[in-house]
């Protein structure tokens, strides 16, 4: 598998690909924000590696840029700026994952197979004793069992669900929950997700598949060896 690497600092960017060699990943470095989009539109990558502060194009425009071209593989930002604000503007910018600097190169790794597999099982057609969402009578199902949804509900655990994995902001959901732009506490999707989670023990017994991601906000993990 490929990961195109997005940094400016060539001792970062060279530490980073002789651990993905290591663990049998090939790699590509580009340190100018301005090379990337036409580079993705000529090559294939299997993953991004996108560093927010470039010479040229920002990481940010370069991240938006790819996804109203519609890349689909998986995006990991990497900061500087560690407050929770800049975290989540990345992920809202369609990021998948958020690294802050300084790197450990380990965990650049963990977070690169962890994602590549997220995005494999995403991929996948849909398999037995996967979540079913009844829309018409506002039910989760999953085996035998179901429950019963708010609308609400059900449109965060839908929003959750389609992408899991996918880290979403309060702000992100409140702005898929509440489309007529009402004012909303961001403390409200927590009130919700605590509901949901209730309800889900009967489906899921003890596992937390509404996982908390601090200082972020939350993502839907179903383990494929349930």
């Amino acid at each position: 598998m490929h990961i195109l690497i997005v940094e400016d600092e060539p001792r970062i960017a060279k530490l980073i690909a002789d651990y993905l060699q290591l663990s049998d990943y090939m790699s590509t470095i580009i340190n100018d924000g301005n090379q990337v989009l036409n580079w993705v539109n000529e090559n294939h990558t299997d993953l991004i590696l996108l560093d927010l502060m470039l010479p040229g194009t920002p990481g940010e425009k370069i991240c938006m840029g790819l996804r109203a071209q519609h890349f689909l593989k998986p995006i990991i930002i990497i900061t500087a700026k560690v407050d929770e604000e800049n975290r989540i503007l990345g992920l809202e910018l369609g990021a998948d994952d958020y690294l802050c600097k300084p790197l450990s190169p380990r965990e650049v790794v963990a977070r690169v197979k962890a994602a590549l597999r997220r995005h494999e099982i995403n991929s996948q057609e849909p398999q037995q004793n996967q979540l079913h969402l009844d829309e018409n009578r506002l039910y989760a199902e999953l085996d035998q069992n179901s429950v019963m949804l708010t609308s609400i509900e059900f449109e965060l655990i839908r929003t959750l669900s389609k992408y899991p994995g996918r880290i979403y902001s309060r702000e992100q959901l409140m702005n898929c929950l509440y489309t007529d732009h009402r004012i909303v506490h961001s403390r409200t999707i927590d009130a919700h997700v605590k509901k949901l989670r209730i309800k889900f023990k009967k489906l899921f017994g003890n596992l937390e598949v509404i996982q908390s991601v601090y200082g972020v906000g939350y993502r839907y993990h179903l383990p494929s060896d349930r």
